[in-house]
């Protein structure tokens, strides 16, 4: 049985340019880094930056990251101008962002709880809430 997400890892093109990205501006922390890998941490999630060729795919497969509220509207003010990839249309104020490696990443306000809520109010045609 699956009991949550252990890491994520994804491929960069330059380990210290995605270091700065994912600390300096996701606030994320610096717990280990060698000239082609670096491991961060933020709440629970770990994240491993590994050196290589990014190839991303053309669809909505993305890591959406949790935040509170206060930092949400702070992220969002830092990152104005950063390449957004999608508009939110979903329940929970959502940022959607490319990192500089092009990896698509969602800063969200809400849970499972929260979207399950909302499709019960309102479920989109053909959706079941168990």
């Amino acid at each position: 049985m699956i009991t949550g997400v252990n890491h994520i890892t994804l491929v960069v093109a330059e380990v210290p340019r995605a270091v700065t990205f994912y600390t300096s501006i996701l606030g994320m922390s610096l717990r280990a880094q060698g000239p082609c890998s670096a491991y961060l941490e933020s709440g629970s999630l770990w994240l491993c930056l590994e050196q290589g060729t990014p190839s991303h795919r053309a669809d909505d497969s993305h890591i959406a990251l949790s935040c509170t509220a206060e930092d949400f509207k702070t992220l969002c003010a830092r990152l104005t101008d950063w390449r957004q990839w999608k508009t939110n249309r979903s329940e929970g104020a959502s940022l959607y962002l490319l990192d500089p490696d092009g990896h698509k990443l969602e800063l969200h306000l809400g849970s499972l709880e929260s979207r399950l809520a909302h499709y019960r109010l309102s479920p989109p045609d053909g959706m079941q809430v168990f």
